[in-house]
């Protein structure tokens, strides 16, 4: 049986880290509004791009050519691993890391890009080629560094060392849910035509012009979006994880409390029956 002291400390060391949970829940809580505002705030934008980008590609023309909608029959597949910089967050990185890895055709001739500290030791202790990796800025991503890494998927594209580009993200859908989501940014496809109102637009000089022009900006904004989307769904993960943690904390400090009393109640009873058995043998 543990000593009073012993159980003392240990009341103390669980009270101690549920300040700690309940400080870092308060803050992800916090940094989570502004976060989830920038992300819903950018969704309306970033489809309305896509849907867009999409009408004007299959308004294009099966003639337009432009690098980003080549097919390359040899090279590489290179993923965009979109993960968090800090722990805490429950399972949100393990399991973008674990999208990532199904998707990995070789180990050692699957480039990835990497933004998140997590993501990153993850894939370099195993042995994963991780050619870029970018560090301290999932909670706060901006739009120069989606233009960043989207010129430098692109600059890979061109070369013809990669034939493919999938982006492995997380999207936020409520403060209690995220999920890992999949996304093929190269070669840019048009979607087939679908059924219903289509809006029709006048293009000036052409569309094949305008859509050049518009497919870097199409992968700046789709990359953007997904920082954003990831940075929420980090913030929430992270908040529940510490709202659980203090929970489970409180839940452990009234077990030990109580498991306290029975021992310092077993030890009153043993001291009043030692005085009582000492008392009767003097008689």
């Amino acid at each position: 049986m543990a000593s009073l002291q012993d159980i003392r400390h240990r009341i103390k060391s669980v009270k101690s880290t549920k300040q700690i949970t309940s400080a870092m829940n308060m803050v992800a809580t916090s940094r989570l509004r502004h976060a989830k505002e920038a992300a819903l705030a950018n969704k309306p934008y970033a489809e309305k791009v896509v849907q867009v980008v999409q009408q004007i590609a299959a308004t294009a023309g099966n003639d337009f050519s432009h690098p980003l909608l080549e097919k390359h029959e040899d090279g590489k597949k290179l993923i965009l691993l979109v993960t968090s910089d800090k722990g805490l967050a429950g399972a949100y990185s393990a399991n973008a890391c674990k999208a990532a890895e199904a998707l990995v055709e070789d180990k050692k001739n699957t480039p990835l890009v990497i933004v998140g500290r997590k993501g990153t030791s993850h894939f370099k202790n195993r042995g994963y080629d991780v050619v870029k990796s970018v560090i301290g800025v999932s909670e706060r991503p901006t739009f120069d560094l989606a233009k960043k890494l989207a010129d430098d998927l692109v600059e890979r594209f061109k070369t013809g060392e990669i034939r493919e580009v999938q982006m492995v993200y997380t999207k936020f859908i409520s403060a209690i849910n995220c999920e890992p989501q999949v996304l093929k940014l190269l070669p840019f496809e048009a979607e087939e035509g679908t059924e219903g109102p289509v809006t029709e637009y006048i293009y000036e000089p052409d569309a094949a012009t305008v859509l050049g022009s518009l497919l870097p900006q199409y992968l700046y904004t789709t990359i953007y979006a997904a920082l954003l989307q990831s940075a929420a769904s980090e913030l929430s993960s992270r908040m529940n994880a510490m709202s659980n943690a203090t929970d489970n904390a409180e839940e452990l400090i009234s077990k030990l409390d109580l498991y306290y009393n029975k021992v310092r109640q077993a030890g009153i009873t043993n001291e009043i029956t030692e005085i009582v058995g000492g008392a009767e043998a003097l008689k």
